[in-house]
């Protein structure tokens, strides 16, 4: 089942650096050539959610996808992803073709 996860591109792995990076082997095996990105779900959040989010004690929820497109650190992205098997990563509905921006 597919879902929409719009958020602020906090970090990029590109495909070429996955071994430099302390990924779990089942995320370095889902990743294989492909870019890891981690987002803050939600996009970026106002001076007022932050502050509102430290105070309830509710932290800023950020997850990982795997996807065939190259995104740049602090773009906004909206992608059409899939659940996997680990907690908090996801991976891009659509590889090829016009990837969603």
């Amino acid at each position: 089942m597919t879902e929409t996860i719009q958020g602020d591109v906090l970090h990029v792995i590109p495909p070429d650096e996955l071994d430099d990076h302390d990924l779990t082997p089942a995320l370095q095996e889902l990743a294989e050539s492909r870019y890891v990105i981690v987002l803050r779900k939600g996009g970026h959040p106002s001076i007022l959610a932050l502050v509102w989010a430290f105070i309830r004690r509710s932290p800023i929820e950020a997850v990982t996808v795997v996807t065939d497109r190259r995104f740049e650190e602090d773009e906004e992205v909206t992608l059409t992803v899939e659940k996997t098997d680990m907690a908090g990563v996801y991976v891009t509905a659509v590889s090829g073709g016009d990837p969603e921006t």
